[in-house]
């Protein structure tokens, strides 16, 4: 029994191996598909958490340091009294020009210092949860509105960390759910555009293109066959015998080129045809305009969504989607007061489908890019094997 007992112990292996192969799976599962979406998501919601304590504590300590700085000024006011005392001093108004150029200074000083203001928003409400959270998405999406900024020197510090780490998080985000999006597109794709879900209709369409391409070749060796006879009977003036030889070989060139084109199956068991119904998907490519219908019904139903939330007409909230998705984000149309609250702890439901909406859309857009490369990779290769065979041709 002891030795038994010291046996299964020798097996046992180390507490720091054991610690090692446990960090092993971890990192392998965070680096997963499932584990790239839900380390994105509490990334982001950590940001929140984080930018929305430094940039409140920050406030709250300069507004007891310093309260001068928080008395809302009278801009309006301060502008008519230095208007007053312009006029007061050339009462007479001796230079005309020199007093308009004054006055238009002042002017447009009260213009600049509004602007500011309302660019600028209330200090402390636009770092609710929704308007943080939404601050650190565009962060690492790098979008980028520009409607909230870090106003304090920690916020800024802390901005340029995270968005060191979020960044390359993100694009790897992109990568992973873009392939996923992609493989599972083309398999919708060939089941429902391409009737692989409907075996008869699948068939029925694999014997029609396969007798398209056996039509074709058919065609291409009668025009090689012409040809070949007309060359021998051109060159049979001194004997029949090398005429034949010569028709024969032109004859046998020109079914190996008619092969060559058209390199298809012509069987038409049925064992082929299930083979290629139920082949891998990974073949498949999809064509660019499917791409790009995708992209721009996700833009026009996202337009739908803000419109009813924003109160925007369709074309700006087709823009917005847009400049969001490829973030661009101008920061001109940003999510207002239906998405951020004033409210510190309290989330609206469109606040979390608007984060939702740029996430997936971004991947949808990485997806639609990624099959378009393919397409175009295809056609070129396609392209490459026809000007081979057109140079093969005239070499023969």
């Amino acid at each position: 029994m002891s030795s038994r007992r010291s046996s299964f112990r020798r097996k046992e292996k180390p507490a720091f191996d054991r610690f090692k192969d446990h960090c092993r799976h971890f990192t392998a599962f965070m680096f997963s598909n499932v584990g790239i979406i839900l380390l994105v998501t509490f990334y982001t919601i950590g940001g929140a958490f984080i930018f929305q304590a430094i940039e409140i504590f920050e406030y709250e300590r300069l507004k007891l340091e310093k309260p001068h700085r928080f008395i809302a000024r009278n801009f309006s006011g301060e502008a008519l009294t230095r208007i007053w005392d312009l006029t007061s001093e050339n009462i007479s108004f001796f230079d005309r020009r020199v007093y308009r150029r004054r006055v238009n200074d002042v002017l447009l000083e009260y213009q600049r210092a509004i602007v500011k203001k309302q660019l600028k928003g209330p200090d402390v409400e636009q770092w609710s949860f929704s308007g943080a959270f939404l601050y650190s998405l565009t962060v690492i999406t790098t979008i980028g509105y520009g409607n909230i900024t870090p106003q304090s020197e920690w916020g800024k510090l802390v901005t340029i960390l995270y968005a060191i780490i979020g960044m390359p998080l993100f694009l790897l985000y992109l990568s992973n759910i873009g392939d996923v999006l992609a493989k599972s597109f083309k398999w919708i794709y060939s089941k429902v555009c391409l009737c692989r879900i409907c075996p008869g209709v699948a068939k029925r369409r694999i014997i029609r293109e396969r007798r398209k391409m056996r039509q074709l070749a058919r065609a291409l060796q009668l025009h090689d066959m012409e040809n070949a006879r007309g060359s021998s009977s051109y060159s049979s003036s001194n004997s029949t015998s090398t005429s034949n030889s010569s028709s024969s070989g032109d004859y046998s060139r020109s079914s190996k080129h008619s092969s060559s084109l058209v390199d298809v199956p012509f069987s038409g068991s049925d064992s082929d045809i299930e083979r290629e119904i139920r082949g891998s998907t990974d073949e498949i490519t999809v064509p660019v305009t499917v791409c790009i219908f995708v992209m721009v019904g996700y833009i026009l139903w996202g337009a739908l969504l803000f419109g009813r939330w924003e109160d925007w007409n369709y074309l700006d909230g087709s823009y917005f989607c847009l400049i969001s998705l490829s973030s661009i984000g101008f920061g001109d149309l940003v999510p207002g007061d239906r998405v951020i609250t004033a409210d510190r702890d309290k989330v609206e439901v469109s606040f979390i489908l608007c984060a939702v909406y740029l996430l997936l859309g971004m991947a949808v857009i990485a997806m639609c890019f990624n099959l378009m490369q393919e397409q175009v990779v295809h056609n070129i290769r396609a392209v490459k094997r026809g000007f081979k065979a057109c140079f093969r041709c005239r070499s023969s």
